[in-house]
């Protein structure tokens, strides 16, 4: 009775001292805003026993420091003080927060960054790697992507627009191993998306794909990137444009917010859709699903619920026989929680990089990401398998008013 009593004491004393108990978030300029976006959200939680966990935050629709104020309120609200490997519980309290139980991406943005670093502490104090505690690796390396970015020397609108530019940027992405290289070409993002393509679009759009699959050949796949520019007529128009170059998939060619019209243009194109960045949680993502809108997802870690909920969404997706490719355009811990989830899964098909992790990216962090030869390797390290490094981050504030990423306010019409 006694040793058993001892037992239970240490046990209690233990699963307190595991207890979330402090927070604190670091919004970090990118010197490299076209590669990632203008700033990045970083949160470190600590327990009670000292173990700390970093995430990330990708949920761009307020200002930085209101979104400060979120996260802060969510973690006060729904963590303090639990234990982080209650997962469930917690998201089903943000989830439900305020009477909603609804998809809100801001609400589970704050809560996706959280549970990353939750999951960060919890495979610290296991000694083990995520992907050990989500059902073990399924490959050792992962297959990566890029976009193509200009060269320091190169203006970025001149580049964007030059499929001879894109095309020399294509090649040279290939010779240091990529597979598989993304660029979008199709015109502004809008606020009036949902439009239809105009002639220079539809004709820059080909040239482009004409262009770079003749300088590459076969040796990658193309990533032909939207972002919900167009109607599912003006995206069908565009599709047929581009079937002859064939594609690994065309990105996101209706607004988010219609699984219905993004399924009329896949049911329209033999090139295969891809969407979710813009999604969160597994309830908008089984809308894609049964609408047959997509059959490649992209969920944004630091947006979509975090890796468990990630877990979810990829598990519902191999019913469908549909595969993920988780999406990066933020900093480099929602890649290190891409990493880990990634190499769980069965229906895995592309993880997103940005170049080869180097740059900001890498000084960002105390470790590097291995890449090889157009692979992440897996890395063997406790919980996201890196540790930010706090002084970079905290030296690079961001101190401007705009958001991650903004959208023209003005309409795309034709040019003379």
């Amino acid at each position: 009775i006694f040793s058993f009593n001892v037992l239970k004491q240490n046990f209690t004393k233990k699963e307190n001292n595991m207890k979330l108990d402090n927070l604190e978030i670091f919004v970090t300029k990118n010197k490299t805003p076209g590669r990632g976006g203008k700033y990045f959200i970083f949160v470190k939680l600590i327990t009670k026993c000292g173990i700390i966990g970093y995430g990330e935050v990708y949920a761009a629709a307020v200002h930085p420091q209101t979104m400060k104020a979120v996260i802060i309120d969510v973690f006060q609200r729904h963590m303090h003080n639990e234990n982080p490997q209650n997962i469930e519980i917690m998201f089903r309290r943000a989830y439900s927060s305020g009477f909603s139980q609804r998809p809100d991406p801001t609400i589970i943005g704050a809560f996706s960054g959280l549970e990353i670093a939750c999951w960060d502490i919890i495979g610290k104090s296991l000694n083990q790697p995520i992907h050990n505690l989500f059902g073990g690796r399924v490959r050792e390396k992962l297959r990566s992507y890029t976009y193509l970015y200009p060269r320091p020397d190169q203006q970025e609108n001149k580049f964007y627009n030059s499929p001879d530019l894109s095309s020399e940027a294509a090649l040279k992405a290939v010779e240091m191993g990529f597979t598989a290289i993304k660029f979008d070409p199709a015109g502004p993002y809008t606020i009036y998306g949902g439009h239809q393509p105009t002639l220079d679009d539809l004709e820059l759009s080909e040239t482009f794909c004409s262009s770079i699959r003749k300088n590459v050949g076969t040796k990658a796949d193309l990533l032909f990137g939207t972002h919900g520019q167009f109607s599912p007529s003006g995206a069908i128009r565009l599709a047929r444009r581009l079937e002859k170059y064939d594609p690994l998939w065309f990105e996101e060619p209706t607004p988010p917010d219609s699984a219905k019209n993004m399924s009329l243009v896949a049911s329209n194109t033999t090139i295969p859709i891809a969407t979710g960045e813009r999604l969160t949680t597994k309830y908008e993502f089984s809308e894609i699903l049964r609408s047959g809108a997509a059959t490649i997802l992209q969920p944004a870690l630091g947006r979509v619920g975090g890796l468990w909920e990630a877990k979810k969404i990829a598990a519902i997706a191999e019913v469908f026989g549909a595969q993920i490719a988780p999406h990066l355009y933020a900093g480099p811990v929602e890649w290190s929680a891409n990493i880990q989830l990634s190499l769980t899964l069965p229906n895995f098909i592309l993880l997103e990089s940005i170049e080869t992790g180097g740059g900001f990216h890498a000084e960002l962090l105390k470790s590097t990401i291995k890449w090889e030869n157009g692979y992440v390797l897996a890395p063997t390290e406790p919980g996201l398998g890196i540790e930010l490094n706090e002084e970079v981050a905290s030296k690079n504030p961001y101190l401007e008013t705009d958001l991650h990423l903004n959208m023209s306010h003005s309409e795309h019409i034709p040019t003379n």
